[in-house]
């Protein structure tokens, strides 16, 4: 079991695989293809690097980003005015608390087995990342996949299209190693960029519910409870689509797409649907 912060097998692989792809990209796709002497050629290696580079520096920071540590003075105010609900175990009605670490747990945290500690608002332990994602770096991590998507569709466009302009002829048959290394490569990024869409697809349907991973399971549970009683469950952190948005992403669209984290608040309470003053924002 690797401790997180340290590099791992599945570090090494996605780094090595990043970098095959944009060598094969750059340097077989666009050059046998385009030529990376004309403009075209240049621009969209230019783009590709800047892709790249990108993505690079996302999942660095996904990597050694701390996702969420619980203070070890937080306590429950059930007294506090503007703290709408406490979350209690499903058992006995208690405050949660994890007998592990030895505190409470704020709203939407959870012990995480590999961690060994409580995650503010986690949502999965991922073991490309070795780390879990959480508060602190769920923004960035989603960031990153996003940009995935997008280097991997340029990717598979300009390696197809090389594809299909460089069509072997008696007179002039392409390298040997430069169509392996483009087969390779395009075999690599099918399966890649339709596991990352449907990460991608997965994590936005989550971002417009305000739930985690782990709160969508439990919000199945809790809808069956509720429907065998008679009652409508209603996820208590969802706000409406936008305002979901907002609370993930931050309040300015046109930093939607960039990594920043600044508007995400401390990750001890969160606005809910039972809020008296919408225009409230997390703490």
């Amino acid at each position: 079991m690797s401790r997180p912060g340290y590099i791992t097998l599945p570090i090494i692989t996605v780094l090595f695989c990043i970098g095959y792809v944009y060598y094969t990209t750059v340097f077989v796709a666009i050059e046998g293809w385009l030529r990376l002497s004309t403009a075209a050629g240049l621009a969209n290696a230019a783009g590709f690097t800047l892709l790249t580079l990108v993505c690079i520096a996302t999942y660095t920071a996904a990597v050694v980003k701390d996702p969420g540590r619980v203070p070890a003075s937080f306590v429950p105010d059930l007294e506090r005015p503007d703290t709408a609900i406490h979350e209690i175990k499903r058992k006995g009605g208690d405050l949660r608390y994890c007998q592990k670490c030895c505190h409470y747990k704020p709203p939407r945290a959870h012990h995480c087995r590999v961690c060994k500690r409580c995650v503010l608002r986690m949502d999965h332990h991922c073991i490309w990342i070795n780390n879990c994602v959480g508060h602190e770096n769920y923004k960035v991590f989603l960031v990153f996949v996003l940009y995935a998507v997008i280097a991997c569709v340029h990717s598979l466009v300009l390696i197809i299209g090389s594809a299909a302009h460089n069509v072997p002829t008696k007179e002039d048959l392409p390298s040997n190693d430069s169509r392996t290394s483009a087969i390779i490569c395009a075999v690599l990024l099918c399966p890649l960029s339709l596991a990352l869409a449907v990460l991608l697809g997965w994590h936005i349907y989550l971002i417009l519910q305000n739930k985690t991973t782990i709160e969508y399971h439990e919000g199945v549970r809790a809808t069956w409870l509720a429907e065998k009683a008679g009652n409508i469950y209603r996820h208590p952190y969802d706000l409406g689509p936008f305002e979901n948005l907002v609370s993930v992403l931050g309040p300015n669209i046109c930093c939607w797409a960039c990594p920043t984290s600044g508007h995400i608040g401390s990750g001890l309470r969160f606005r809910t649907a039972y809020d008296l003053s919408p225009a409230s924002t997390p703490i």
